[in-house]
């Protein structure tokens, strides 16, 4: 009787034993499961980051342009008045008079195009003036290829400038004073430089949004 409780002791041992084991073995498994399954879904954020141009140096989805959210518009249009403002300040110190006082006009003609700078006050003898005095120069500064002014005021080369200063023996800038202000006529026979003045003359009238037609004045 001793012998077979001894046996049945150490059976019962052994057998606990091995279901220690197994349940050690499970948890373990379930652990390596776990941390499998974490990875995985970091790794499912990251791709999603990086597939997103502006998430890759933010944490949020809402600097992600195709969110459409309403802050990127607004600072898009914020962008677009700053550029307006800033231009109009340079502007200001490179023509020397107020912007805000005065109205430019740009018309596309059929050999050219005019430049016209008028004061919004006819009493406004200062601006008009200085409109006057700017405009001339103006007019013999393009005819020696010189397109500082502009560069300057739009902080950038704008379009037809380069035609403009290679053609420039094929092109004519003739002053004029009006009433409020004056204008500069422009005036080619080449189509190549013609192409090149409506050019320049669209891109001020978009920089300016002066509201001036595109299109050919026919008149």
């Amino acid at each position: 009787m001793k012998r077979i409780s001894l046996i049945v002791c150490v059976a019962t041992a052994v057998a606990l034993g091995a279901v220690a084991v197994s349940i050690r073995a499970q948890k373990h498994r379930d652990a390596q499961a776990a941390r499998h399954g974490d990875m995985k879904h970091t790794a499912g954020d990251g791709a999603a980051r990086r597939d997103c141009p502006s998430m890759r140096d933010s944490e949020s989805h809402t600097d992600c342009p195709a969110t459409g959210g309403d802050e990127s518009k607004a600072s898009g249009e914020g962008g677009h008045d700053a550029h307006l403002a800033a231009a109009g300040e340079r502007g200001a110190k490179a023509m020397g008079f107020s912007q805000t006082a005065t109205t430019h006009h740009f018309i596309l003609t059929r050999d050219g195009g005019v430049i016209q700078v008028e004061v919004n006050d006819a009493a406004d003898a200062e601006n008009r003036d200085a409109v006057r005095q700017h405009l001339a120069h103006i007019a013999r500064l393009f005819a020696e290829g010189d397109f500082n002014t502009p560069m300057l005021v739009h902080d950038r080369v704008p379009p037809g400038v380069a035609r403009m200063q290679r053609l420039r023996t094929e092109i004519t800038y003739e002053y004029e004073e009006t009433d409020s202000g004056a204008r500069v006529r422009i005036k080619t026979k080449s189509a190549e430089a013609l192409a090149a003045v409506h050019d320049f003359l669209r891109f001020q009238i978009k920089d300016h949004q002066t509201g001036d037609s595109l299109q050919v004045n026919e008149r």
